[in-house]
């Protein structure tokens, strides 16, 4: 209840006013049955934007910090996400993938629409990243189409660490839906996995013009970190 109470009284019509999105491709989400929304993730406004402008639910698994973040913006932020409907995932291991596919194949089987960001977290820097082979394996288990969706101009209105988004023009464009019945029963083989992972990730970067990276987002962000923090540690001596 709370749910569309955000969507359609509280949230939605502020994101509305305060983006006025531009929305190409609607056509292509199902008005019925189980899919599977494939997006890039740019921005902490995109978990808000997406749903606020679908005729349908949807529900997105989102990653468990959100829902144990200290403080009044921890303690907020989890209240969104809980009344949004989004099922927190811990994202630490094996075990914790096996637990975000099961949950996404519960919401499928409701018949829902259920979002998921092939890259595994956000963007740190705009450019669209190689896709983990989660996302593969819920659709190919469940047999849903897989519509890609590209968000465009959300990070340059909310890049991370910003915690208020700035007036920016956003554009939210769907792809047509994706077929991949033919690899029906196959969903434990690596490479069709990979295969189909890839086609989602590419579909998503036709319609975004991001410019791609093959290398996980995750490891991107540990590398630089590092990076940071040696460079910390040991600074240049300055030259005489």
């Amino acid at each position: 209840m709370f749910y569309y109470l955000l969507k359609y009284v509280v949230l939605g019509p502020l994101l509305r006013v305060v983006f006025r999105p531009r929305i190409e491709g609607l056509e292509h989400v199902p008005a019925s049955g189980p899919a599977i929304i494939a997006g890039n993730h740019l921005s902490f406004s995109d978990h808000f934007l997406m749903p606020a402008i679908l005729k349908r639910r949807i529900t997105f698994l989102a990653k468990a910090e959100y829902f144990t973040g200290p403080g009044v913006k921890g303690r907020l932020t989890a209240f969104f996400f809980r009344s949004a409907g989004q099922i927190p995932v811990d994202r630490s291991g094996k075990e914790a993938g096996q637990a975000a596919i099961r949950e996404g194949l519960g919401v499928l089987r409701r018949g829902e629409l259920l979002g998921i960001y092939p890259e595994g977290t956000r963007s740190h820097d705009g450019r669209l990243y190689k896709g983990k082979v989660g996302v593969a394996v819920v659709a190919l288990t469940a047999g849903v189409p897989v519509v890609p969706c590209a968000m465009i101009g959300t990070f340059e209105a909310q890049p991370p660490g910003k915690v208020v988004p700035r007036i920016h023009p956003v554009t939210i464009r769907f792809g047509e839906p994706l077929d991949f019945s033919r690899y029906a029963g196959m969903e434990r083989e690596k490479t069709v996995l990979r295969a189909v992972t890839d086609e989602i990730v590419y579909s998503i970067l036709a319609l975004s013009g991001q410019e791609y990276v093959d290398e996980y987002a995750a490891v991107v962000k540990e590398r630089q970190a590092a990076e940071q923090n040696a460079k910390r540690r040991f600074p240049r001596a300055p030259l005489s």
